[in-house]
């Protein structure tokens, strides 16, 4: 079993920056992906960001693309997401998920393991 827990999230005014926190126990999440989806009320999950556990190759929802980074720490068992030039439309909650498989994540597919997510706002 794998426990996330987010952190970072808050309000922040267009055009600013956040940077997301994802802490894993439980079990070593280095021979994991790890990634970051989001979601608006009414809405599904969306894929944001994903990083591989064998090289760290990452991947990226074009919406975000050149203004989000995910890096992951191993040793630290940490994911973070690093938002840049916040839209109104990034406004969502923010969940961590891990499963062995980056091109499960890319393609929006979840992995077993959850976060209990952490809300960003992007004010006007």
């Amino acid at each position: 079993q794998v426990q996330l827990v987010e952190s970072g999230g808050g309000l922040v005014e267009a055009g600013g920056s956040l940077r997301l926190s994802c802490a894993a126990s439980g079990r070593t999440i280095r021979r994991y992906a790890m990634g970051w989806f989001r979601q608006v009320p009414g809405k599904e999950r969306q894929f944001v960001a994903a990083i591989s556990w064998s090289d760290g190759t990452t991947y990226y929802a074009d919406s975000v693309k050149g203004r989000f980074t995910i890096s992951r720490d191993n040793a630290k068992n940490t994911v973070h997401l690093l938002m840049n030039s916040l839209k109104p439309e990034d406004t969502a909650v923010y969940y961590c998920n891990a499963d062995p498989s980056v091109l499960k994540l890319y393609s929006g597919t979840y992995g077993d393991y959850w976060g209990q997510g952490t809300q960003v706002t992007v004010s006007s």
